[in-house]
């Protein structure tokens, strides 16, 4: 019995690694034939510095995952042959030392990465923060942006459909980088760590890279 158990966990290892390569297959596919060979992405990684954002029940801080993810779907995007620009790509905060409103100095600096890089498109990297019963990932679009409003919404999907316990719609959210950005601008919270049970999944590498790849198909699919 031992045996057969240990075959059937090779199986499905390998089946898992055979849809991947095709997916990824087919992701490439959808991006060689994009109207532009290569597009400009900003990826910001919320919050850093003084500004730790929520903090999960078992001690996790929304900044260091934020950056985490940033630079794992960094990898993802650069793989696809996007030019990828980051906000920040340590744990420090953007503002001035000097600045005596730091959070607005802090987004003032973002805003300025953004415009300069001549982004194409931008995706803000965030943990939400709510019960410990809310929980799923889910994506955030501005106000009146459809252009925004059609990406969020190829995320969304592909969250709904691979990942555990995804929300079920997108949102409008008010949010500074969503507002100010002339760019399409999204803003993905990949899930809560004020739910334990979330928080944990949220800290595995495996999760990381799960919910990176689908807002990468998202993207991939938004383009074709």
């Amino acid at each position: 019995m031992a045996f057969i158990l240990h075959k059937k966990t090779i199986l499905m290892f390998l089946a898992f690694f055979l849809i991947f390569a095709i997916i990824t297959s087919c992701a490439k596919i959808i991006l060689a034939g994009s109207p532009k060979a290569k597009y400009t992405i900003v990826i910001d990684a919320g919050h850093g510095g003084i500004d730790g954002g929520s903090v999960g029940k078992n001690g996790s801080i929304e900044a260091e995952l934020n950056l985490e993810y940033a630079k794992t779907l960094k990898t993802m995007m650069s793989d696809f042959g996007f030019n990828v620009v980051m906000t920040r790509e340590n744990e420090n905060g953007l503002y001035s030392p000097l600045a005596k409103n730091k959070k607005k100095d802090d987004m003032k600096k973002r805003k300025e990465i953004i415009e300069k890089s001549n982004a194409d498109f931008v995706i803000s990297i965030h943990m939400n923060s709510y019960t410990s019963y809310s929980h799923g990932a889910q994506v955030f679009y501005g106000a009146g942006d459809e252009t925004s409003k059609a990406l969020a919404q190829k995320i969304q999907d592909y969250f709904i459909k691979n990942l555990v316990s995804a929300r079920q719609e997108i949102k409008v959210g008010d949010y500074y980088i969503l507002n100010a950005i002339k760019a399409p601008s999204v803003l993905v919270e990949c899930g809560f760590l004020s739910n334990p049970a979330e928080e944990k999944l949220l800290a595995s590498d495996e999760y990381k890279k799960e919910v990176c790849y689908n807002i990468l198909l998202g993207v991939l699919s938004f383009f074709s």
